[in-house]
């Protein structure tokens, strides 16, 4: 095993807080602290075998240590599909969480944001396996994270774990899996359940579009499959998009044209369809539902009423919260400045919770 520390790193360990660049209009930038973790091979629930696992990460704040020499303060921060631990550093969610005095603040947290299995600069089908890159699920990812923590940043225990959406599931799954490793669960936008009907009908969808494309060539394309990634692209607005500012803010034609044509310039260049396929298929393991009463850490489960992914009308939040011992569900009800499943990163909207939540758990 090693790990492939980048130079700002060192100098963190020792640093009393995370480095901040005041801009003109004093919003903070947030300059964490980059490396990697690289072990050894990774046995997918698949049954197939990666070679060599590596897992970026970013971190802010200082670890602290009890008089054992544990790591006291390390709380992690998951992503949702798609994206990476950068997303964290949003204005919204850092901003309102990370600073001085906030719930999340610097000073007194050791904050880990991972990119996780697939994804960012860890271990993808794009760094050269293509389509021949190991079929991992959830399990894996969260496997790949723990290893991270244990072999890497040696740390064995976590003050909190708190996931978006994919991240979400991932602190149900580390919940069941490891129920002695974090003190408290945030898991925000996402159900505890097997990914069925409607939510699993989109991503089928996504991922059929991708290989149909006959770009695809059996992943080894040597230009994008752009068709298929234009579906693509096209169901994961309508998936993440909220519906009542959508109706206020593209009021017209002309709006509704403009948007999407913004949303696929945005969109398409960033991705690979090696990559987002496998990103979207990875759920293909996930169901937690039938070992909730595994789950011991105290748990703040929220959703959004107007997410499309997670809709509350299917009533999976009054059959699954009371099953979880030392949890509590809220549902953000849905508004023109909701931001539907996005919800999860806009941290206005549940950082009372999280701050009612650290009160409950503090060791």
């Amino acid at each position: 095993m090693r790990i492939v520390l980048m130079g700002i790193l060192l100098a963190l360990w020792t640093a009393p807080a995370p480095a901040i660049a005041q801009t003109a209009q004093t919003t903070p930038t947030w300059a964490p602290a980059e490396g990697d973790y690289v072990g050894g091979p990774l046995n997918t629930t698949s049954g197939a075998v990666l070679p060599e696992l590596k897992i970026h990460y970013r971190t802010l704040g200082a670890p602290m240590r009890d008089a054992s020499g544990r790591v006291t303060n390390a709380v992690l921060l998951l992503h949702g599909t798609g994206g990476t631990g950068a997303q964290f550093l949003s204005p919204q969610f850092a901003t309102e969480l990370f600073g001085p005095g906030q719930p999340l603040d610097t000073n007194r947290y050791f904050i880990i944001m991972p990119d996780n299995l697939g994804h960012g600069l860890s271990s993808k089908p794009s760094d050269g396996l293509r389509a021949r890159f190991p079929e991992y699920g959830y399990a894996d990812m969260v496997e790949a994270q723990r290893r991270m923590l244990v072999e890497g940043l040696k740390v064995d225990r976590l003050r909190l774990i708190l996931g978006t959406s994919m991240g979400c599931m991932h602190a149900f799954v580390w919940g069941e899996t490891h129920p002695d490793f974090a003190d408290a669960l945030m898991p925000l936008a996402c159900q505890p359940t097997a990914i069925v009907g409607r939510n699993r009908l989109w991503r089928t969808m996504l991922r059929d579009a991708i290989r149909a494309d006959p770009a695809w060539a059996g992943g080894d394309y040597v230009e994008q499959p752009v068709q298929g990634l234009r579906t693509a692209v096209d169901l994961l607005v309508l998936a993440g998009g909220a519906v009542m500012p959508m109706q206020q803010d593209l009021a017209t034609k002309d709006a509704v044209d403009a948007f999407a044509r913004a949303q696929m310039d945005r969109r398409l260049p960033a991705l690979d369809a090696n990559d987002l396929w496998y990103q979207v298929n990875a759920s293909w393991d996930y169901d937690p539902s039938a070992n909730l009463e595994r789950i011991a850490a105290p748990v703040i489960w929220i959703n959004s009423a107007d997410d499309f992914i997670n809709p509350p009308e299917l009533g999976l939040s009054e059959q699954f919260a009371p099953r979880i011992a030392h949890g509590r569900y809220r549902l953000i009800p849905n508004s023109v400045g909701g931001k539907g499943h996005g919800t999860h990163t806009w941290a206005t909207f549940w950082k009372a919770d999280l701050v009612e939540l650290l009160a409950r758990s503090e060791p």
